[in-house]
């Protein structure tokens, strides 16, 4: 997080409404918007995009394209948009003719200025459209495109133009674009080097990616690979410690580098269930109780017989969830008991996971804090 704005510069016609085939939306009763649009764009309020209308209105104003004629519509279409807190923070709005070759027009800057000044990431804002100049205007800004036209034909489009690097996704159904634009906000990537260990951590929760962990120490290994398992997460993990004096630093920073991806990869915690988990494990129950609140507080109730389970030593489980929930920024209260001490190591594993699991989870249709204080 770089303490940037982000935007969605989205085209009109042909991505809001459908465009009609002379090209102008100049009546009420063109007015029809694309398929899933105002679902779509109320379920991403609450990602921190700014709304920007970018759109070009060939000749609006003149003869072949009055005001008067224009307004209406575009009115509806606004307020209809607004009915389902829709609201654009921007609507730039070009009337030149292609013929002219104006700067303004897409995919030219010129009426973009104020997202130029650096107040802006646009590396993480994307132009969203149903044309290759948007795609172009994506190239031109800095910013990630997604065009909105059936794949395959939009796939080539995109590969003969040379803007493969630059379209994030191609796809005809604003639920993918969703779909997307949500995915995105749960990622983190987040490393971490000292004198005793190098350790780099990939996040995906929503599952998106393949997952590999290598930490050096098996049984570790085999514990993390719960957690992609029943927290239905993407994980990778490649930890490079100092295993030839003791498996402590190597653990203990896994699980700092590990808590602070899931910190950051919830985001802005908009819409998730915030709380989780209990299970049994053959002879063994394990509980975890999971609160991604904001608060740091951890209890541990669980003792070993035994000093390892494989090649872990038992008193690093402990200290894992301790480091993961003091860096996840949660409240963690873990319990098992158990006459198997690998069944209830990997009872609290799994438990933690689904907790984990059920705390993640985000209803697309409301992305309300689950917070009665609205700030968490």
């Amino acid at each position: 997080m770089n303490g940037k704005k982000k935007a969605l510069f989205i085209d009109r016609d042909g991505t809001i409404i459908v465009e009609p085939a002379d090209e102008q939306v100049d009546s009420l009763e063109k007015l029809e918007f694309v398929p899933g649009v105002i679902s779509a764009l109320a379920s991403l309020s609450g990602l921190g995009y700014e709304y920007v209308m970018a759109t070009n209105q060939d000749g609006l104003g003149t003869e072949s394209f009055p005001e008067e004629t224009f307004r209406p519509a575009h009115e509806k279409m606004l307020k209809t948009l607004a009915g389902e807190d829709v609201r654009f923070d921007d609507m730039l709005i070009d009337p030149t003719f292609e013929s002219e070759g104006a700067p303004t027009r897409k995919p030219g800057i010129g009426m973009f200025g104020r997202y130029l000044t650096g107040e802006y990431d646009l590396a993480a804002s994307y132009v969203i459209g149903d044309r290759l100049t948007d795609v172009l205007l994506a190239r031109n800004l800095g910013a990630r495109a997604i065009l909105l036209q059936p794949r395959e034909h939009g796939a080539a489009q995109i590969a003969e133009a040379g803007l493969s690097e630059v379209c994030a996704l191609v796809t005809d159904r604003w639920a993918e674009v969703a779909a997307f634009l949500r995915a995105e906000e749960r990622t983190a990537v987040v490393s971490r080097s000292t004198r005793e260990t190098q350790i780099t951590v990939s996040l995906d929760l929503d599952g998106l990616a393949p997952s590999s962990i290598s930490t050096g120490i098996g049984f570790f290994d085999h514990m993390l690979e719960q957690i992609v398992h029943h927290a239905g997460v993407s994980l990778s993990v490649e930890a490079h410690g100092d295993l030839q004096v003791d498996e402590h630093h190597t653990v203990e920073d896994v699980a700092i580098v590990l808590g602070e991806a899931i910190f950051r990869a919830l985001g802005s915690k908009r819409g998730i269930e915030r709380y989780g988990y209990a299970l049994p494990m053959d002879e063994c129950r394990a509980l975890v109780l999971l609160d991604f609140g904001g608060r740091i507080d951890f209890e541990w109730d669980a003792e070993f017989r035994r000093e390892k389970v494989g090649d872990m030593p038992t008193e690093m489980f402990r200290h894992f969830f301790k480091s993961l929930a003091e860096s996840a920024r949660c409240n963690l209260h873990v319990s098992a008991r158990g006459e198997n001490e690998h069944h209830k190591i990997e009872g609290i594993f799994k438990a933690f996971a689904r907790a984990m699991r059920m705390a993640i989870a985000r209803n697309v249709f409301s992305y309300e804090l689950p917070s009665s204080k609205g700030v968490l």
